[in-house]
């Protein structure tokens, strides 16, 4: 296995709307999600170079998730996160992923103001 970059891109508090959950109300309508991506890649040629094709253009991450989240359906969160690390460790020279995904809304009777899931891959 190969070291990864301590260098990082990232993302804070991307909103996405996703159908996302198990009970009936949650398949029946799209949820409020906030996304975090921590996406590890070797910065060096970027920061000498100034050249967006030396980095990955975060904008593009941007909506690749909000892609996955329009096109698709989850069960669960855990699979939600994990789809969306996949997608961006495809994405040329990403060595690795930190993706948090947070429900806005869970549908629980106590004061709950988020849940979520935080997943690491590597590629």
């Amino acid at each position: 296995m190969t070291d990864v970059s301590d260098d990082v891109i990232e993302l804070r508090d991307l909103r996405v709307s996703a159908f996302c959950g198990v009970l009936p109300e949650e398949t029946a309508r799209r949820q409020p999600f906030a996304f975090d991506l921590d996406v590890h890649i070797d910065l060096a040629a970027a920061a000498v170079s100034d050249d967006l094709t030396d980095t990955v253009d975060y904008g593009a991450l941007c909506e690749l998730v909000d892609g996955i989240a329009a096109a698709e359906r989850f069960s669960l969160l855990e699979r939600f996160a994990g789809r969306v690390a996949e997608a961006v460790l495809a994405v040329d020279r990403i060595e690795a992923v930190t993706v948090v995904v947070h429900k806005l809304r869970p549908p629980v009777a106590e004061a709950l103001g988020t849940s979520g899931v935080r997943i690491h891959r590597r590629a």
